[in-house]
């Protein structure tokens, strides 16, 4: 009775494992469509900056206004915004953009609680996105510049991935500008004191990878003088 129990689990997770490695096949053929339709709608936008943010802040925020201005003057300097495509400072860059007659790119995402667009993107310039790492490598990719403003676990993410891969080689160097001293600072006197002196997990240049700023004029500023000295191109 044991024995054909067993052959019967057996069969089971067969039949499992053939699923499961079936449908991973079909996922590579999904995840190749994102990438294709990303590339060929950002292929053509022109020099951008991409901006973060967090998602939950409200319009009368200082941030809010802070991402609205800084996006409006990056247009009249002659860049494109992008954004993730939903709400707070993504709509704030969205909206500065718009204002400034400047291209307004959104890359939303697929998330469980639906996360819709906001109305200030252009039309033919919004993405929909239902992996992460795909929407990642468009910001990174067609990106001549990150303005990082106060964000959570996502905002993070796209700073430290941003830094990483600059770090390391694998993307073309590029201005990285945080946004908010009140927010940041903690966090950057850590990176400096424990990662860097105490621990020695980061060599000192790697603090030059990002700059601190407090308003609008001192982000486009940081922007402006990078490129003073390099053509504009995309990162990979």
């Amino acid at each position: 009775m044991r024995s054909g129990e067993d052959k019967i689990k057996k069969a089971f997770k067969q039949k499992t494992w053939n699923e499961i490695k079936i449908s991973d096949s079909w996922q590579i053929f999904k995840v190749m469509a994102e990438f294709v339709e990303g590339f060929e709608k950002m292929a053509s936008i022109g020099p951008c900056v991409s901006i973060f943010g967090s998602a939950r802040t409200e319009p009368d925020s200082k941030y809010y206004k802070l991402a609205e201005e800084i996006a409006y003057k990056l247009t009249q300097n002659g860049y494109g915004v992008i954004t993730g495509g939903g709400p707070g400072i993504m709509e704030a860059a969205n909206k500065g953009a718009q204002k400034g007659d400047g291209i307004s790119v959104g890359l939303n995402i697929h998330l469980p609680f639906e996360q819709t667009s906001n109305p200030y993107i252009d039309h033919d310039k919004l993405i929909t996105f239902k992996h992460f790492f795909v929407r990642k490598v468009m910001f990174q990719k067609y990106a001549q510049g990150f303005i990082v403003l106060p964000g959570g676990f996502g905002t993070f993410d796209e700073f430290f991935e941003s830094a990483t891969l600059i770090q390391t080689g694998k993307i073309g160097r590029f201005p990285i500008v945080l946004v908010g001293s009140e927010f940041w600072k903690g966090m950057v006197e850590w990176i400096a004191k424990v990662v860097q002196m105490e621990q020695g997990n980061i060599s000192p240049e790697d603090l030059d990878l990002f700059t601190m700023v407090d308003s609008s004029d001192e982000a486009v500023k940081v922007i402006n003088s990078f490129y003073s000295k390099y053509l504009l191109s995309p990162n990979f």
